[in-house]
């Protein structure tokens, strides 16, 4: 079990420790507050609470890597659930069906929102929390690491007034980051944006930003089909996730709006053949898909220790700063494809994922592991990590 220094966290942070010592003068408020801001610290994106069959274990996600952090008896996990759905505002006598909730906490000076998902298992409930900084982050393009031609060509697809630009990807490849990056690319005074999210992950200023809420009858396609009633000329949904979203969406840019989405889908031409399994007609795709983004996130090698192995490759020894992983940080890796002619025409042919894929290659596009083999080259990530991203 590592402990929080181990993982990074200077002393003063290592409260979870401390309490967890305190035995029967243990206080709950402060454990969890304290789990929260080791979290925060280490700047995890996601809290684990495990219950197996003797204890309870505590795992921080960090650089998209799940880690090993406390453990503690299941005598007090009960009251820990009960804590968390306390902040929450779910239902403590509820234990045997799942919940999701959120809150907001505060630590170094810093708003973080929390979502929470708990679920029963065998062993008894399991907890989930996601950290979202409440405080948004401006970055660049060239911040999230696209190259020189794929910026223009992303810049150029967002200046055209209709037509859809999708960042595709699996959980936790940055595909939101992209889009609040292109938002902030379109902001201004002559243009009304409006986004519908699952959830709102940051407030943007004079963007008029709306959260789904299934209970009220409130889902991204009955969202979007109103939005179109509010005269945007620029529209984020937060994910194309069924056939009635995507009809919506595909007809919204048909019809001159800008629209921003993403999709689940391995790489960059998966995403067209998979709107065409939502149900949505050839014509109609070539028609609105503009750009399709593909991009993991991998881990950065820490720049405290990293050493030169030989022309091109380059590690991490291992230092305090990045816990002894010789990784600290993540970035981006990506491919970006143009729906030119070419890849309109094979798409009315009904075209694979594949061919599509070969099209944009002979029409330039570097292809996410090329451009994470490039990245490695420069010191910036190992090949072993774009790799562990890239091989599905």
């Amino acid at each position: 079990m590592e402990s929080a220094a181990q993982l990074g966290v200077s002393a003063p942070f290592d409260a979870v420790a401390h309490e967890l010592a305190q035995g029967s003068k243990l206080s709950i408020i402060a454990l969890v507050h304290g789990i929260l801001c080791e979290a925060h610290a280490l700047g995890a994106s996601d809290i684990h609470i495990d219950p197996l069959a003797e204890a309870v274990r505590v795992r921080l996600r960090i650089d998209g890597v799940l880690h090993d952090a406390h453990e503690f008896s299941k005598n007090i996990h009960p009251e820990v659930v009960a804590r968390i759905k306390v902040l929450s505002r779910l239902r403590t006598d509820e234990h045997a069906g799942s919940q999701d909730g959120r809150f907001r906490f505060e630590a170094d000076g810093h708003r973080v929102d929390v979502r929470v998902s708990i679920m029963p298992t065998y062993h008894g409930e399991n907890v989930v929390m996601r950290l979202l900084s409440a405080k948004e982050e401006h970055y660049s393009l060239a911040d999230l690491g696209f190259t020189e031609s794929d910026r223009k060509k992303i810049t150029e697809g967002i200046q055209k007034p209709g037509g859809m630009i999708l960042a595709t990807g699996p959980t936790g490849s940055g595909k939101t980051t992209t889009l609040y990056t292109l938002l902030h690319m379109l902001n201004s005074q002559e243009v009304s944006i409006v986004t519908i999210e699952d959830p709102i992950e940051y407030a943007v200023d004079a963007i008029e930003q709306i959260q789904i809420n299934p209970r009220s009858g409130l889902t991204f396609g009955s969202g979007l089909r109103s939005i179109l009633r509010q005269d945007p000329n620029i529209i984020m949904v937060g994910e194309i996730r069924d056939a009635e979203t995507a009809a919506i969406a595909v007809n919204a840019a048909l019809t001159g709006h800008l629209l921003l989405s993403t999709l689940h889908t391995s790489d960059a031409a998966t995403t067209l053949p998979r709107l065409l399994e939502m149900g949505i007609d050839a014509y109609l795709v070539a028609a609105t898909v503009r750009i399709a983004i593909g991009q993991r996130l991998v881990r950065k090698i820490c720049t405290a220790c990293k050493q030169k192995i030989s022309t091109g490759v380059y590690k991490g020894k291992g230092c305090e700063k990045c816990g002894g992983s010789g990784y600290k940080g993540r970035l981006c890796i990506n491919e970006v494809l143009v729906a030119d002619t070419q890849i309109r025409e094979a798409l009315l042919h009904k075209a694979s994922a594949a061919e599509l894929r070969d099209l944009a290659i002979k029409a330039g596009m570097t292809t996410m592991q090329e451009d994470g083999f490039a990245k490695a080259q420069k010191g910036e990530t190992t090949i072993e990590e774009v790799l562990r991203v890239t091989l599905d």
